[in-house]
């Protein structure tokens, strides 16, 4: 479960111009059951019947014309998690999106992945609480530890000092995600502002801790 913070919006970052890669092959897996109504790394809740799928670069809401290369069949997907954490696949499917190139029996298979466009709803403003001293960017609070964690796995593919904070609010344990220590403003902005363009909801909140609390 997210903890919802009240907290005002700064200026929205600028609208991101997304410029399509070339193709690239990887190796593709599927997940399903075990995560079907937990929290993605987006912030959204994984639902394994819609056509989405992880990947550990490309920012949130990239479409991904995916064609399974051993029998030609191909599915659009949208990129909503991180992942995989298996070493050797590049592409984690949901059920959905593995059902329709025929990959839940294999289980794996080489796949071509074209980015087609974006869906720039999932570009996040960078949000704020009351700030003084040191600061952190918060990314997700959960009342669930494994939930804390997955969310740390997939940022630590591409950010440093990635944290996990225990808090007690009104008598509820939350694990709150967080990232980084600053010692200014516009040093917290500007990651921020660059992780709520990848697809991140970001808060610019008080740094306590820096170190996991589990």
């Amino acid at each position: 479960m997210l903890l919802i913070i009240s907290c005002a919006p700064v200026k929205k970052p600028p609208s991101v111009e997304y410029a399509p890669t070339e193709a690239r092959k990887g190796v593709a897996s599927w997940y399903g059951p075990d995560f079907h109504g937990r929290p993605t790394a987006s912030g959204e809740i994984y639902n394994m019947y819609d056509y989405t799928c992880a990947h550990r670069e490309y920012p949130f809401g990239t479409k991904l014309k995916v064609v399974n290369l051993q029998n030609g069949k191909n599915v659009t997907c949208t990129v909503n998690d991180r992942g995989p954490f298996v070493s050797g696949r590049d592409l984690d499917l949901s059920y959905a999106s593995a059902k329709k190139i025929d990959l839940i029996g294999p289980g794996t298979a080489e796949v071509l992945m074209e980015p087609v466009g974006r869906d720039m709803n999932y570009v996040k403003y960078v949000r704020y609480t009351p700030l003084s001293g040191a600061l952190t960017i918060q990314v997700g609070a959960f009342k669930e530890i494994d939930n804390a964690l997955r969310l740390k796995q997939a940022l630590s593919f591409k950010y440093q000092n990635v944290y996990i904070n225990k808090s007690n609010i009104k008598g509820e344990i939350f694990y709150r995600v967080r990232v980084g220590k600053f010692t200014n403003y516009d040093e917290a902005f500007n990651l921020a502002k660059s992780m709520g363009q990848e697809g991140y909801k970001v808060i610019i909140t008080n740094f306590v801790g820096g170190k996991d609390e589990i």
